[in-house]
């Protein structure tokens, strides 16, 4: 049964989503926006009806600022969602033609939450000098990214509204709140049914006075209700999920809520909020879908058929203009997301590195069709370089009994990104030597290929033969200015934790 429709996944500075149960379903980032009062948005703020996309930069090598933004170009992507304000981004979407929704991360309510001035200082810096004289549409500034989630314990509870009114006194005071509407991401886990119908819908009991109050504000403010909405999610945490009813291909038998009926979770989910508002008194507050899609590995759901089917189904019917039962204007949405993201914390699973459309060098994953006039596949950035064709494995005469091994690999993994390793991912089929070489050469890449990287005592070298296999790629890093280090090369010898050491042997043996 739906009892919780909630999802629970970390915003993008932390990113988990973890979704409740919404019947069949699964609550969640599972964002969706579906504007009964479209028009008056567009009045207000001057939307385009174009499919936006989250742009995420916890990258170890994140391509530069000019390339993603030509890449959002030649996509035909409208609008962009960000989750902090870096200047060389917002630098890069000057003139663009793309509309752009900063963000604000979550350790920031607190001081703009307790300071006015804080908040005019923010709105100066990160809105009004690129709105004014930069010339980046800014359209939305995000407060906070699901701060409600439980895995915080309550801890941006006290300041969430307080800093969501004195950005708007701030924008207010600037002359720019016609232009630019305030918001909040939140998680689909702040609202709830109990039963599997979408009209048993409503705010989550420890913090329902809370959210009216917010939602009385976005009404007051001409602002619209933002909800990212994850039916991967739903199917993570539930092994009894039924696959079929997270895509968008009819599942049957459908969920019957009074003549409305329900065939996929993500318009339960979606439906269920919007009754969550109507029974409040907020039946025309615009929502936007913050976030939706679909992770192509760490996972054994996470594929790329499984993101070409999710997302291109979703596109399909976002194209076509289709709401929900509830809702049945057009959708407001943001894909998520654009590239993945190989630095983000894989608390909430190993998928989380992996929902981007494009990989980390910006070549498109898989054919999607976004309904822009460049047709049915995704362009990839240009002017992209890589490092040279080599790779770090394990030494062929190495030992495997070696005590050296397993807290080589641990480190090698601490340090960058063996997420496509386990049951059910794309190299989960690897022997114990493809393990450990993957590892290896996760790290060595990480590193800029250093020679200093591939030195596990005893156990690796550097070879120009390619150890691919089939659907596991071994990855060559990117060339970038601006390369963070994730590991210390040089002296391997590290005292690991035992947790990390375990799951290492895990993956060895």
């Amino acid at each position: 049964m739906l009892s919780s429709l909630g999802i629970t996944r970390l915003p993008n500075e932390e990113r988990f989503s973890f979704v409740g149960d919404f019947g069949l379903m699964g609550g969640g980032n599972f964002g969706r926006c579906d504007f009964v009062v479209v028009g008056v948005l567009v009045v207000l703020v001057g939307s385009v009806s174009g499919i936006g996309v989250n742009w995420g930069t916890q990258s170890t090598h994140p391509l530069s600022p000019s390339k993603v933004v030509k890449m959002l170009k030649d996509n035909g992507i409208q609008k962009v969602k960000l989750f902090d304000a870096d200047p060389g981004i917002l630098d890069a979407l000057k003139k663009s033609g793309i509309q752009v929704m900063v963000g604000i991360p979550n350790d920031m309510l607190y001081t703009l939450a307790n300071s006015v001035e804080a908040a005019e200082k923010w709105v100066s810096k990160n809105v009004s000098k690129h709105v004014s004289s930069g010339g980046v549409d800014i359209r939305y500034v995000a407060v906070g990214n699901e701060p409600f989630l439980s895995t915080y314990n309550r801890t941006y509870e006290t300041t969430t509204l307080p800093a969501l009114q004195n950005i708007q006194a701030a924008l207010t005071k600037s002359g720019l709140s016609n232009r630019v509407k305030v918001t909040v991401p939140l998680n689909a886990d702040v609202y709830q049914s109990s039963s599997e119908k979408p009209s048993d819908g409503g705010f989550r009991p420890d913090i329902n006075n809370l959210m009216l109050q917010i939602v009385k504000f976005l009404n007051d403010n001409g602002a619209p209700f933002t909800v990212n909405i994850y039916p991967f999610i739903s199917l993570y945490a539930d092994p009894n999920f039924p696959v079929d009813y997270a895509f968008f291909n009819g599942y049957q038998p459908a969920i019957n809520d009074n003549g409305r009926n329900y065939d996929n979770v993500f318009d339960a989910n979606h439906d269920t909020l919007v009754w969550a508002l109507q029974k409040n008194g907020f039946g025309n507050l615009p929502i936007i879908v913050g976030e939706i899609g679909w992770p192509t590995d760490g996972d054994r759901n996470a594929n790329l058929q499984s993101a070409q089917r999710f997302n291109q189904g979703f596109m399909s019917r976002y194209m076509s203009g289709k709401g929900t039962p509830m809702r049945p204007s057009p959708i407001d949405a943001y894909l998520f997301s654009l590239i993945d993201e190989d630095a983000k914390s894989i608390q909430p699973g190993n998928f989380e590195r992996h929902w981007g459309m494009f990989y980390l060098d910006g070549q498109p994953k898989y054919q999607l069709n976004l309904g822009s006039a460049r047709g049915n596949g995704l362009v990839g950035a240009e002017g992209v370089d890589h490092l040279a064709k080599k790779w770090c494995v394990l030494k062929p005469s190495a030992n495997l009994n070696d005590d050296q091994v397993a807290p080589s690999v641990a480190y090698a993994c601490q340090n960058a990104d063996c997420t496509s390793l386990g049951y059910g991912t794309s190299c989960g089929n690897l022997d114990v030597h493809g393990n450990i070489s993957y590892a290896f050469n996760s790290y060595y890449q990480v590193n800029d290929q250093m020679d200093s990287a591939c030195k596990f005592p005893g156990l690796s070298m550097v070879t120009d033969k390619d150890p691919s296999v089939g659907d596991c790629k071994f990855r060559i890093m990117i060339q970038t200015d601006s390369a963070v280090q994730h590991g210390k090369v040089g002296s391997l010898s590290i005292v690991l934790c035992s947790f990390v050491i375990f799951l290492c042997c895990n993956l060895l043996f």
